[in-house]
């Protein structure tokens, strides 16, 4: 399987050498073609990438700078591509925020980001420290381990097909004034008899937050398939997110963030991830903001179900429009067109090929 490597320089050549050093059983044993520099991203034809991103103390790479900036021109660039992330600092700041960033314009230029894509080392690689019990070894060691790991997944995995997907649509909005319900029940009249949709409202008084139980107490709870809090998270999301193929988030935008119930969701959904992981199932989202920052909310989801809980991320995996007054998103300029390829793209995640 052949595997390219971007690895944007940093400036200073020390804020490189950790990561240079990380992937050198990658490049010997593989023998990646390697991309340097911005200009070389046009000759991308697809197949499994793996982007190396050094940050040094202050978390900026010019390089790197100029790819975001080619790969948000051309929405194209990557499709086929299915990607990894390695994100190297050498401070506590700046790694996650630079992968979800740099995540969220892969996928809008046609990238899959395979389940649990990131490696992130931050500057005494203290982030490590859990991985480095469970595996008895150095945190250094440990780096080098998952890196391995997760170039392993990315060049041998594949997502499931399948010929009518289970699609579990979750929401926590008021269906007669909510912008982001209206756009999806204009995705679903386009899925229906091609799909098996179910949706859960999770609306007030109906889901508790975490509350932060001990690992062991989590762990127990989970392997029962359930919740020590129980309710509606023990009782039908958690029997529908197994039985699912693809989750469908439709989230509003908050004061730029996910809402509180969706974020209790995911905070939830953590006792069912001790027991299984979600590689095989694929992430999509429909977000409406009132004003903007429709894109900070998608990388939010992003972080929290693609990068921790595993889930697949397909191309171009989220609608995401401006809509304030009720109403106001079935009438925008070209939505329909918009739904059309939103509802494709579910679709196509799916099929054989």
């Amino acid at each position: 399987m052949s595997l390219t490597l971007i690895f944007p320089p940093a400036q200073h050549a020390p804020d490189s050498a950790r990561l240079e050093g990380v992937l050198r059983d990658v490049r010997s044993h593989l023998s990646p073609r390697v991309i340097t520099r911005a200009c070389e991203l046009k000759s991308l034809s697809g197949g499994p990438v793996l982007f190396a991103l050094p940050l040094g103390a202050v978390g900026i790479n010019l390089e790197y700078v100029r790819m975001l900036e080619e790969i948000r021109r051309n929405p194209q660039l990557l499709a086929r591509c299915r990607a990894g992330l390695i994100v190297d600092g050498q401070s506590e700041f700046y790694t996650k925020s630079a992968a979800s960033e740099l995540a969220l314009a892969l996928n809008c230029s046609g990238c899959a980001l395979i389940g649990c894509p990131l490696v992130e080392a931050t500057g005494d690689l203290r982030n490590f420290r859990i991985q480095a019990k469970n595996r008895n070894r150095s945190l250094m060691e440990t780096y080098h381990a998952e890196v391995n790991a997760l170039v392993q997944r990315l060049l041998y995995h594949r997502f499931p097909r399948r010929a009518a997907p289970k699609l579990l649509a979750l929401h926590a909005s008021t269906l007669h004034v909510s912008n982001t319900m209206d756009l999806w029940e204009g995705v679903k009249q386009r899925l229906e008899g091609q799909c098996d949709i179910s949706e859960i409202g999770l609306r007030n008084g109906t889901l508790s937050d975490c509350s932060g139980c001990p690992y062991t107490m989590c762990l127990h709870f989970g392997e029962q398939g359930g919740c020590f809090y129980g309710g509606v998270m023990s009782e039908e999301v958690y029997p529908a997110v197994r039985r699912c193929d693809a989750i469908v988030m439709i989230a509003p935008n908050y004061n730029d963030a996910l809402g509180a119930n969706l974020t209790a969701f995911i905070n939830r959904l953590t006792a069912l991830f001790r027991q299984t992981r979600f590689y095989d199932k694929a992430l999509f989202a429909i977000v409406a903001s009132g004003y903007s920052g429709g894109d900070i909310v998608a990388r939010q989801m992003i972080c929290a179900l693609c990068m921790n809980k595993s889930f697949y991320l397909p191309p171009r995996f989220a609608l995401i429009e401006t809509a304030n007054f009720p109403g106001e998103a079935k009438a925008l300029p070209g939505i329909q067109p918009r739904l059309d390829a939103f509802a494709e793209t579910i679709l196509a995640t799916f099929q054989a090929g």
